[in-house]
This record gives structure tokens, C-alpha cells and sequence, in this order.
């Protein structure tokens, strides 16, 4: 039998190799599938595939996004021209709209569905089947009891019957024995948790498909309202129509801030606003973090918050060619904010403005203007101010909150407090005041109550699986000329359980009293 096994012996039986292995056979279209499936549906494959789905989120949280701010995305290839093509070749900056997340997306639901549904299947059969009868040895089971009784078999089985009620066994009785088993809510839990990963999934594509989401900056006195034009960005499902954006519109009233003053760090927000639903009586509400208005299926959150310094701009003929609030970005902590003023119908030229608007100003001869403290308890607003063509009538999308200063001539800058006027060769600008914005997130989830039911449920299923444990007790009476009967008792437990032996223990005195 060893020249079996070695590779000249087939010669020496007179079968040639070459004939051995054409009679092999190849797998069929219908079998390649079939293995395929089973490759994918297996949970090694599931594993490996939401291992990747977390990996391939990483970039969506690392790199700018399209769909969450376009701005920053243009700014990134701006500045890094080389890498960016690369990104743009591999969908980095729509990462879970590109077509490798999605595939993997979609292996996983199919992987995930092809592992619960078979056992599902299995498990309702178990569901429905008798325990298993009682081993003909109980002693090589564990925790063998053997031990005398003077009832009958009827008087014995009935006592052990009862016990495995009240301890809500599920149990088939036998003539001389009772086959008793618990513990199948724990397959149950498991089959529930796999369940809740499919709604999760479920969820996320109706909020990607339906859903829509979008922000907009509001300055303090002005109204939103819920448009697709209101949006300072958009982004919404391939299957959301923007005609059924929810009516209603939001007048910001009033933002108020409370800030620590020993570190300045934010102790609450309060945003009072006006809402107006499908042209109805208005409504006075309050948004905070965390606590947003709903209208329908779409939320509005408080997301951010800054300032808008007030001016009134006047050209070299006179004419007032700005006069109202500029929102300016925080850049730290304290708000020392920046922003620009772009004036393209002043005459006889163009002027622009960067500014810094610090909320409590502190000039330092190194550092320069920042703020201490972000509340405004000692505003200043610094300008710098520039004339010439501004480019706005080029076509090339500009930052409203950056002045491209390529081609223009600085005329002068200013330090200014509320109430100053600037006036040079070409016009004046005046410092009113300031006034905040806040900067609101609007969302329409389909799949966030999807999402909150797999949740509850991923939990449950959860509690199952850790806390029951699957084990089998059984019970066999024998009749004894002696002493009237011999009750053998053993279990089997499925899965460690450090109180399965006491359990039998309590069985077996229950038996003895």
C-alpha cells in the first residue's frame, strides 16, 4: 500500500498519470456559482468584509467630503495638487459614494443575509423538534446523581415534570424518564444580533437613496427658509426629490451663548427662532445641542455659531454700496474670526476688505490682534482694504470668506471700534456693530428609525447571547425489587455555565424531599 503513495507507482499498476488526471472532472457553471456562493456566505467571509467596510470608512473621516463641505474640498486640491488626482481617481473624496464602498457594501448585506437565513431555518426546526431521548449511560455524562427513592416511576417523573415547569424547561416524557432541555433563546439572540446588522445596513442605504442633508448660516433677525436655495450646501439621495423638501421656514431671534469665565469654555447655547409650517400661525421654540426642531421627517440642529460684524460701505462718489452684517469663520476658541467684504459695484473701482474680528481684543506687539475670551466684551474689527478688479465676473467659484488679492493694490490698513469711520481716496467704511450667526444642519433620515430598531435590537440579541446559556438534564427511573426505585440524574451543557452543576444539585433534592 506505500507504493500507493509514491509518484511513480501509478506506472507500476499500469494506470498513467496523464489518464488519472483526465478523469478528473471540472466544475460545472452551476457548481463554480454554487461554491462561490458558499465562499461568501460563509461568516469568515462576513467578518472580513465588515472589517473592511471599517477600514474603508477611515478615508471619509480623514479626507474633506464632497457631500459635507465642497469649499474645503477645493481648498485641499488647491494646496495639494499632486495627491489629489490620485484621490479623485480613487473616489476619496465621495468615499461612500464610490463604487468600491458600495461593492463592498452590497457583499456584505448578500454575506450577511446568506449566513442568517440558513440558520434561521435550522433554528425554527430545532424549535419545533422533541428534545432528545435519554442516553442509555447517563454515567458518562456530567454530573452524574444516582440514588434511591421509595416513590413509584409515575410518582417520580411527575415531581421532576413539575420542576422543569416552573424552571421553564422544555421536556418529553418517556415511560421510565424525561428528557429536559433549556437554553435556546441564546441561538435565538445570536440569530437576532445578525438580524439587526442586516437593518442596520438596511437603514443606512434608504438614508443614502431618501434621504437628504444640507447647512446653512443664519445671521441673528434673518429668516430661513427651507428651499433648495436657502442652502449654503446640499446634498440629497439619488431617489429624494428636492420638491419634497418639508414647508417651513425659521426666523433666528436670538443666540445666546454662556461661557466660563475663568477658561472660557462654552457652558451652554440657546437659539430662541420663529417657525413657520405650511404657512401657520408662527411658533416660538428653542433649539439647544443636541435638542433640535423637527418638521416631518427632517431635523434641524445648532451645529455652529460666530459672529457678523455690521458696516456701512460708501464708494468714492458717496453712494452706499454695502450696508448690513458679513459673517466672519472662528479660527480658535476665543472666535478671533476672519472674513472678507467684496464690493464689485463700487465706483469708480472695485474695493475689497479682508477683516479679523476679535470679540474681546488684546494688541500684542508679537502675536499681534487675537481674543481672549469669546464673548464680546471688547470688540475690534481689523480691515485691510484693497482696490482693482476682484475677479468675480471671471466664472471661477471664490470663497465668500477670502479675498484673492492677486492683482489688487492695498490703499491702507485700520484698527476700528464700534462706531469708527474709515474714509480714504476711494470711500469710507463705518464699523456699526456685530451681531452672531449660527449655523444650522438640516437633515431628512428615511432610515434613522430603522436604524434605532436594529439598535434596540443588536442590544437584545446581545443580552441573549451572553447571559443563557444551552444545557440538556435528564432523569431516568428504574424500578428496584429492594427499594423501590433507582433515579439517575446527569446533564449536558452546550456552553460553559459555573451554576449548571448547582442547578442538578437543586433537581436532584427536589427529587430526594
Amino acid at each position: 500500500m506505500e507504493r500507493l503513495y509514491n509518484s511513480t507507482s501509478w506506472h507500476d499498476h499500469g494506470i498513467p498519470t496523464g489518464a488519472l488526471m483526465s478523469e478528473i472532472p471540472e466544475l460545472s457553471k452551476t457548481a463554480s456559482l454554487r461554491w462561490l456562493w458558499r465562499q461568501l456566505t460563509s461568516m469568515r467571509t462576513a467578518l472580513i468584509l465588515l472589517l473592511l467596510l471599517a477600514i474603508g470608512s477611515i478615508p471619509g473621516s480623514l479626507i474633506p467630503q464632497r457631500d459635507q463641505d465642497q469649499m474645503k474640498v477645493a481648498r485641499f486640491i488647491q494646496d495639494h495638487p499632486v495627491i489629489s488626482q490620485w484621490y479623485e481617481r480613487l473616489s476619496l473624496f465621495d468615499v461612500f459614494g464610490s463604487p468600491w464602498f458600495s461593492a463592498i457594501y452590497l457583499l456584505l448585506f448578500l454575506s450577511l443575509i446568506g449566513c442568517v437565513i440558513p440558520r434561521l431555518t435550522v433554528h425554527l426546526g430545532a424549535l419545533r423538534q422533541a428534545p432528545t431521548l435519554t442516553p442509555k449511560n447517563l454515567d458518562r455524562l456530567q454530573y452524574p446523581e444516582r440514588f434511591s427513592s421509595t416513590r413509584s416511576i409515575e410518582e417520580t417523573l411527575d415531581i421532576a415534570e413539575s420542576w422543569f415547569k416552573k424552571h421553564r424547561f422544555r421536556f418529553l416524557r418517556n415511560v421510565d424518564s424525561i428528557s429536559a432541555e433549556k437554553g435556546y433563546a441564546r441561538e435565538t439572540g445570536n440569530i437576532v444580533f445578525h438580524l439587526s446588522l442586516i437593518l442596520f445596513l438596511i437603514a443606512m442605504a434608504m438614508g443614502s437613496l431618501g434621504g437628504q442633508k444640507g447647512e446653512a448660516i443664519v445671521i441673528e433677525d434673518d429668516t430661513f427658509t427651507n428651499v433648495a436655495t436657502s442652502y449654503d450646501n446640499l446634498s440629497h439621495g439619488h431617489y429624494f426629490d428636492l420638491k419634497n423638501l418639508d414647508n417651513f421656514t425659521l426666523k433666528v431671534d436670538k443666540f445666546t451663548p454662556k461661557y466660563e469665565l475663568a477658561s472660557g469654555a462654552p457652558l451652554d447655547y440657546v437659539l430662541d427662532v420663529t417657525t413657520t409650517v405650511n404657512q401657520k400661525q408662527p411658533v416660538k421654540q428653542i433649539v439647544k445641542v443636541n435638542h433640535p426642531l423637527s418638521f416631518g421627517n427632517t431635523n434641524v440642529y445648532l451645529q455652529a455659531n460666530g459672529y457678523a460684524p455690521v458696516v456701512t460701505v460708501r464708494d468714492g462718489s458717496g453712494s452706499i454700496v454695502f450696508d448690513g452684517p458679513v459673517a466672519f469663520l472662528p479660527q480658535d476658541s476665543n472666535f478671533t474670526s476672519i472674513g472678507a467684504i467684496k464690493l464689485p459695484d463700487a465706483q469708480p473701482q472695485q474695493i475689497g476688505f479682508i477683516g479679523t474680528f476679535l470679540p474681546t481684543a488684546v494688541m500684542d506687539k508679537v502675536k499681534g490682534g487675537f481674543s481672549s475670551f469669546p464673548d464680546a466684551i471688547d470688540p475690534r474689527l481689523l480691515l485691510s482694504a484693497w482696490v482693482g478688479d476682484l475677479g468675480l465676473d471671471k466664472g471661477i467659484p471664490q470663497s465668500v470668506y477670502r479675498l484673492d488679492t492677486n492683482g489688487l493694490e492695498r490703499i491702507g490698513i485700520k484698527n476700528m471700534a464700534i462706531g469708527d469711520t474709515w474714509n480714504f481716496a476711494e470711500g469710507s467704511i463705518t464699523f456699526q456693530g456685530w451681531k452672531r450667526w449660527v449655523n444650522l444642519q438640516i437633515v431628512r433620515d428615511p432610515g434613522k428609525d430603522w436604524a434605532i430598531s436594529g439598535a434596540i435590537l443588536a442590544l437584545f440579541g446581545l443580552m441573549l447571547t451572553l447571559f443563557i446559556k444551552r444545557r440538556r438534564i435528564w432523569v431516568r427511573v428504574e424500578f428496584s425489587d429492594s427499594s423501590g426505585s433507582v433515579i439517575s440524574v446527569a446533564g449536558l451543557q452546550r456552553h460553559e455555565y459555573d451554576g449548571f452543576q448547582e442547578e442538578i444539585a437543586r433537581l436532584v433534592k427536589r427529587l430526594n424531599d
